[in-house]
Parts: C-alpha cells; structure tokens; sequence
C-alpha cells in the first residue's frame, strides 16, 4: 500500500516515523506548505509526548504543496490525514471522493455531524476508513480490555490525561480549529469509554476554561446503567512546562487495575488480596495502529477494532461533555 501524509506537524511526524515500521506499507508521498519539511528535514517539530523530530530520507518519496496534488496522484493508494481538525471531515471526504483509503487523525471532525457525513462518504465509495484513535493501541488499555471481560461489573472507573497548554502549534489553541484543548486530548479517554461500555445515559461536568491564559480543565462523569461512576478527568495546566501524563484506576468486582504513564507493567490488585503484575509489550502504539489500517486497507475490510461509527460517537460524547460543563446541568445522552 502507497500512503501519503497531509500535513508534517507533530502528529505527521510521528506518523512518518511509525510508517517506517509498518509491513505490507510505503511512505509515497508527503504534502506539505514548508519547503523546508519536504526536504525531509522535520528537525523543528516537537510535542507532548517527549519525542522530536528528526532528518527523515524523502529521496524517493513524493513531494505535494497541495491536497489536490496528492488526491489526484495514482500512485498513492491511501491518505494519512494529520492536518488542522478543522480539514479533517471536509478532507477525508474529498480524499474518499478520490478513490483514496483514508486514515484521519483523531478527532475524525469538529462535530458528530461532520463526522457522520466522513462515515456516510466512506460508505458510499466504498473505500477503508479509519480514525487514529491511538490509544485502543496502548498496550495497557489494550490489556485493560482483556482484562475487564473477565473481572464482572465495573464499580469505578477513573481516566486523566493531562498536559501543558501546546506551544508547538498555535491553531490547538484556536477553538474553531481544534476543538479546544479539553475536546482535542480527552477524546482518547471518551473514545476508549464508548469502546468498552457505549454511550452512556446521562453526563454531567465541572471544569475551568480560560484559553488565553493555556488553562482549559474539566472533570466529567459518565453514568452508565449497571455500573459505577466513569470519571474522565484533565486538560491543559498553563503553557509549556506543565508535564504530560495520563492514567487510570479501574475497579471492577473481581479486581482493582491501575497504570501510571511511563509504568512498565499494568497492575491488578484482585479481590483475594493478591497482586498480578502484567509486564506490558514494549510497542510504538502508532506504529500498531497504522498496521492495523494497513491489514484492512489490504483485507479490504472495514475496522472493527476501531470502527468510524464508535470515533463519530466519541465526536459528539465529547461536544455533550463539554456543554455539561458550560451549563453545570446533568445531561441525558441522546446521541
């Protein structure tokens, strides 16, 4: 499979790399307004999650200025959408209109709506799609999963991820772009939630937002009907500085899970009073997640692991969340 990426931030640059490990994939093409970045040179790319760009070789690779440059290049075969959230709907929609397979970086659009029209296109052309939902591909949440169908009903459930407000790219901090800081980082933690239990009934929300400052923070509760409480927690902590980091304390009639980020193993500390603990794979999750599209791609079958319905749904979880937060009311889940 020929891929090309649309954008080379930071998330682009991540993707350049993990594609890299990928089997059965080539990085044929990159689009990109930089000149500078299509040389390969991504030196000046940083982000949250401690790597940085580096000198990749684009000898043989494709260079594009434009998106329609790339849609109308035959010899690329799938696009890897890491641009701006507000491209993402209106551009995986004209890349599915191309005939391309489209991987489209979390979140799949700006709202539900955006995202149901990304997931009717697909249907119609035919093509694969796919949202980058990357942290199903974590190895201790992909573990938590395993682990939770064994261990009976959930008694709590508490997620946060949390990190500085982004100096790398200005358009996160415009909310028309990007969603705001607490849409764009708590909708892995909202995706993962519908991936294990659905839609819930009610949300409700509290939290602090002031953008201009880098504070946009939120501690939401999920009520799920014959469960406890899900807790999804966090945001952005001033600019710059602030560390990022995420985890999660999951109590569940047979067992209490917990894993820190950076932890090397998942701990279950069972209702017996024993502890298990579960050494976690040594894996690159985006290198995961862009094999796994890659399997599809060649399968010619849509992902159920990551299926575009449940990332849509997380879409609109989110927009409902953060309304619970600006109105303080508890809010029946409609979606």
């Amino acid at each position: 499979m020929n891929v090309a990426i649309l954008g080379l931030g930071f998330m682009g640059t991540t993707h350049a790399q993990a594609w890299r490990n990928v089997p059965g994939a080539r990085l044929a093409a990159v689009m990109s307004s930089d000149e500078r970045k299509l040389t390969g040179d991504l030196s000046s790319i940083s982000g949250n999650l401690g790597n940085s760009g580096e000198q990749l070789d684009f000898t043989n690779v494709a260079k594009h200025r434009t998106i329609e440059s790339v849609l109308a290049d035959p010899g690329v075969d799938a696009v890897d959408i890491c641009l701006p959230t507000d491209s993402h709907a209106p551009v995986a929609i004209a890349a599915l209109r191309a005939g391309k397979h489209v991987l489209v970086e979390k979140p799949m659009a700006l709202d539900m709506a955006g995202a149901e029209e990304v997931i009717r296109e697909a249907e119609s052309s035919g093509r694969i799609l796919m949202a980058g939902q990357v942290l199903r591909f974590i190895p201790a949440y992909s573990l938590l999963s395993d682990r939770l169908k064994q261990s009976g009903p959930v008694r709590f459930a508490y997620f946060r991820r949390r990190c500085a407000a982004p100096a790398w790219s200005k358009w996160l901090s415009d909310a028309s772009r990007s969603g705001g800081g607490v849409f764009d980082l708590l909708i892995h933690d909202v995706d993962y939630c519908v991936s294990q239990w659905g839609l819930p009934t009610t949300v409700k929300a509290s939290g602090y937002s002031e953008p201009s400052v880098g504070i946009d923070l939120i501690h939401a509760e999920l009520t799920y009907p014959g469960m406890g409480p899900v807790i999804v927690t966090g945001g952005w902590h001033h600019p710059k500085s602030y560390p990022f980091s995420m985890e999660f304390t999951v109590t569940a009639a047979a067992a209490t899970f917990e894993w820190p980020f950076g932890a090397p193993d998942l701990k279950e500390f069972r209702a017996d009073g024993e502890v298990t603990v579960h050494e976690l794979p040594k894996a690159d999750a985006f290198a995961l997640e862009l094999e796994y599209f890659t399997g599809c791609v060649r399968d010619n079958r849509q992902p159920d692991f990551c299926p575009p319905r449940q990332s849509a749904q997380a879409v609109g979880l989110m927009r409902l969340i953060l309304q619970a937060r600006e109105t303080g009311e508890t809010l029946p889940c409609a979606i």
